[in-house]
């Protein structure tokens, strides 16, 4: 799918549809192609899909942190004038989708996480001292998924470029380290709003057992499981993520 995106002010973002505000926030590594299966679908589906580029390497170093990215993503939904806000959060943008809920619950209509962190993951960042090592990396880029097909050279290449490029490397490993500091496993428990967790059976990066853990914390949540699927379901399995959301979403007349 060829990417029109929008600039406005400090906001460069993906929007398609119209309806009901759907806002998707990619991973540490991952961009905005990682959902087109879910844009392309939901857009078409009477939501307006709206995924904004995370400011992962533009923030300053000392704001390079969960919280900021929340913060940011205030800025947008006010910049959009929205409300009743379904935020749909993968890795890293799971946790971001955690935070602002907990921050602006009155913002939020429901939430989805899939392979979120915030409680627990498994990282890349053993293998950073092997940056060079393109192979090192590719293995490391196959392991996210449970088909090793899916890290096709281009998603390869993405994340090779990011790690030998010293200030993304330095921004990248920031972000990792405060998604680590900031477990949520106590705030979870307050957080109100309806949530879809949606999981793969063989995740390594945030195994089964985290999603076990965050459908036992949240009060409000629904677990589903996607078979021979690894951290990023909508990417390896898109048609059956699709299904699955867009079933709960008209079950809770969202």
């Amino acid at each position: 799918m060829v990417h029109d995106l929008k600039k406005e002010g400090e906001f460069t973002y993906l929007e398609m549809g119209e309806g009901k505000p759907m806002i998707v926030l990619h991973g540490l590594m991952g961009g905005l192609s990682n959902f087109d299966g879910v844009a392309e679908y939901f857009s078409t589906n009477g939501y307006k899909v709206l995924i904004p580029e995370l400011p992962i390497y533009t923030m300053p170093l000392l704001k390079t942190n969960v919280k900021s990215f929340a913060t940011n993503l205030e800025k947008f939904i006010k910049h959009k004038e929205l409300d009743d806000v379904i935020l749909l959060g993968n890795s890293l943008g799971g946790h971001i989708g955690l935070l602002y809920t907990k921050l602006f619950p009155e913002n939020i209509k429901a939430l989805v996480i899939t392979g979120s962190s915030g409680l627990y993951e498994s990282a890349m960042g053993d293998g950073y001292p092997k940056r060079g090592n393109y192979e090192f990396m590719k293995k490391k880029a196959q392991e996210v998924f449970y088909d090793p097909e899916v890290a096709t050279k281009e998603i390869v290449d993405e994340v090779f470029a990011t790690v030998n490029d010293r200030g993304k490397l330095i921004k990248t490993l920031a972000i990792a380290k405060s998604a680590i500091r900031h477990n949520m496993s106590k705030d979870l428990p307050q957080i109100q709003t309806p949530t879809c967790i949606i999981w793969g059976e063989n995740d390594n990066v945030t195994p089964p057992n985290v999603a076990e853990e965050f459908h036992e914390l949240l009060p409000d949540s629904d677990l589903f499981w996607i078979e021979k699927c690894g951290h990023a379901p909508m990417m390896e399995h898109p048609n059956e993520f699709n299904t699955i959301l867009h079933k709960w979403l008209k079950e809770r007349n969202f």
